[in-house]
């Protein structure tokens, strides 16, 4: 399946967190690429490796840098 992703900041709800590049455990992220899917959000944060998942309920706000 092919999925569109686009650049932005990503700030979520109180109490849920990511992973940042650095490793740590953080509330926002001033870049990744998010993609939709259903109800979740996708989260490709540089310097993880890997795709992180959170609940459409957990974003406070994303903002798109790049259309």
């Amino acid at each position: 399946m092919n999925e569109d992703w686009a650049e932005a900041s990503v700030e979520l709800v109180d109490g849920y967190t990511v992973m940042n590049g650095d490793g740590r455990v953080v509330a926002s992220v001033p870049r990744a690429l998010v993609s939709f899917q259903g109800g979740f959000v996708k989260l490709r944060i540089p310097g993880t490796g890997t795709v992180q998942v959170v609940s459409a309920p957990a974003v406070r706000l994303i903002t798109l840098t790049t259309w």
